[in-house]
């Protein structure tokens, strides 16, 4: 990266290089002083294009150009809340294969996009600049590809009717050419998970009471969370290293695993093996490979570009996994590793790489289906093959930022299934205060993580209803056609579509438009505060036969109406579900 790049405040002042049509409107220019840089586009019909980028083994810098239109904002796997339109002097992103991916879409206010692009190399560490150029009324995107033996890659797509249409063709390329972990069954099915309900506060006895509540519920995995090893207790992570259970806590912990599987649950336990403090047992051996803070508290972090940490590490979750009879690992803060980037000694996401590799195979070993939880942001296509559990990041009782990372998260996700964060509700609340959590992630597996034995009797019964109307609706919802609209509206109306079914749940005061052709059924969730959905019927009558549920489940109405062209009201409740079921020969 030239020295300009970094004084730069906007991208007009950086060094003029010529620019080029690329693709649908978007320029392009590759800038390398002294270096020969090459390019060619490569056009698939009915897939992405492939941008080839030659640079002679010298680090090279990719500027995209798009005029401004009508655009309205920008995604990209770590954009968070910051999903409008940016200046270039603020736009910034690092991506690595633990570190979210290189990759953005930029659209309009009708939602159809003007430029989408992935990298297709996950590994590299990459800077990503991006924004409006105040200067030449366009948007721009600067990628900065470090030094390669052989070509560079950037995927594009063709501009599509929305963000998740256009990401749909790159999740299709990526899952042709990765070799994902395998997604065993449980792995789609609700878990109970420990962190919020018990934090660090874990035991045995409490935790087989949840166990066999939480199979009853409908779930399918327990996570036992930070808490269970040997220092887990105080928040941070200054006993980290040793990952040996706490005897007083489990006195043993093998036997514990294996009642609660007695449950029908497979068990899961949470590690940070990146994560070294000063209270473990090896701190004094590991530290001189530990040189950097972690950027949580308490702890310093492992360098993987070490051969001695990634075998120790590997060593560690293995015993885990056999000495205990464990179905798999909860895999926390690989993103740590980002503490040693561009220091000059290695690529980190190689290192990662390595170390995740030696890990699946290691852990197929001794558990062939085994379960591995990743989380944001390294749930991109490069983790496909490291994990069968995506997780969005942490949010606790924040049932919308629950419902944009879980669809964020889905959006480029490959291969595994993408889980909500932990359910956390207060018990003394309403039923609707609980089924709102649960709405929240309704695209993604759902967490539970309250004192199940504690919950009052509506709260219980609320949860089973809507596990087990979500495992009915699994095929919609986590294989089906998903249009959760634009990205900057926090996806407050999403549609899911498959085998005639479709689910739409509503977020927001607005008209939800039916389109029932092809479908035998249409579900309709309130997420909203207000009694009644309001409803536009297309230019046919339907008839239909509506069973609509409150927030527990319970069956309150049970009509038959013919939907004529123009709005309709749906007796819906607030937390609730009506499930229309479309009469044959219903269509005047």
């Amino acid at each position: 990266m030239s020295h300009a790049t970094h004084q730069a405040v906007t991208t007009a002042e950086l060094a003029p290089a010529a620019w080029e049509p690329l693709l649908d409107g978007v320029s392009i220019a590759v800038p390398a002083p002294g270096a020969d840089v090459s390019w060619d586009l490569v056009e698939e019909p009915g897939g992405p294009s492939t941008l080839w980028l030659r640079a002679d083994g010298t680090p090279i810098e990719v500027r995209f150009s798009v005029p401004l239109g009508d655009a309205a904002g920008y995604w990209h796997p770590r954009v968070g809340w910051h999903r409008t339109l940016l200046a270039d002097w603020e736009g910034r992103s690092v991506a690595s294969l633990v570190d979210g991916h290189a990759a953005g879409c930029l659209y309009d206010h009708s939602g159809a996009t003007l430029l989408t692009f992935a990298a297709v190399d996950p590994v590299p560490e990459t800077t990503l600049r991006f924004g409006v150029s105040e200067e030449n009324d366009t948007y721009v995107v600067h990628v900065h590809l470090p030094a390669s033996d052989g070509p560079h890659r950037l995927l594009l797509v063709p501009r599509a009717e929305s963000v998740a249409a256009a990401l749909r063709v790159l999740r299709t390329w990526f899952t042709a050419e990765v070799a994902a972990l395998p997604v065993p069954d449980s792995a789609r099915t609700p878990v109970y998970s420990t962190w919020y309900a018990f934090n660090q506060q874990v035991d045995a006895e409490s935790l087989e009471i949840q166990a066999r509540l939480a199979a009853e519920l409908g779930c399918g995995v327990l996570i036992l969370d930070d808490g269970w090893q040997r220092h887990g207790h105080g928040r941070g992570y200054a006993g980290c290293g040793d990952w040996e259970p706490d005897g007083a806590k489990f006195p043993d912990f093998t036997a514990h695993v294996a009642r609660v599987r007695g449950h029908g649950l497979r068990y899961m336990v949470w590690i940070a093996p990146l994560l070294l403090g000063p209270r473990a047992a090896c701190h004094r051996e590991w530290a001189p490979y530990a040189t950097r803070p972690a950027t949580v508290p308490g702890a310093a972090v492992l360098d993987p570009r070490h051969p001695e940490v990634r075998s120790r590490i590997v060593e560690q979750c293995v015993r885990l996994v056999r000495d205990h009879g464990l179905d798999g690992l909860k895999v926390d803060f690989l993103d740590q590793a980002m503490v040693y980037a561009g220091d000059g000694a290695g690529d980190v996401g190689a290192a990662m790489g390595l170390l995740l590799a030696d890990l699946r195979c290691a852990l197929q070993t001794v558990r062939p289906d085994v379960l591995l939880e990743l989380r944001q942001p390294y749930t991109g296509p490069g983790m496909a093959p490291y994990g069968n559990m995506m997780r969005s990041f942490d949010c606790p009782a924040d049932a919308t930022a629950n419902r944009v990372r879980t669809i964020d998260t889905s959006l480029l996700t490959v291969g595994g299934a993408v889980h909500s964060d932990m359910l956390l509700w207060d018990p003394a609340a309403p039923v609707e205060a609980a089924v709102r959590q649960l709405i929240g992630t309704f695209h993604s597996v759902p967490q539970l993580s309250v004192r199940l034995d504690q919950l009052p009797a509506g709260h219980r019964q609320a949860i089973g209803f809507w596990l087990a109307e979500w495992s009915r609706l699994r095929p919609q919802l986590l294989d089906g056609t998903v249009e959760p609209g634009r990205p900057d509206e926090l996806y407050t109306l999403v549609r899911s579509t498959a085998d005639g079914v479709c689910v739409i749940d509503v977020h927001s005061d607005r008209v939800v438009p039916l389109r029932p052709a092809g479908q035998h059924e249409i579900v309709l969730v309130n997420g909203t505060p207000a009694d009644g959905l309001t409803v536009a019927a297309g230019e046919h009558s339907r008839t239909v036969d509506i069973t609509v549920h409150d927030p527990r489940g319970r069956i309150i109405d049970r009509c038959r109406r013919v939907l004529t062209p123009g709005l309709h009201t749906v007796p819906v409740p607030s937390m609730g579900l009506a499930t229309l079921r479309i009469r044959e020969g219903g269509t005047q």
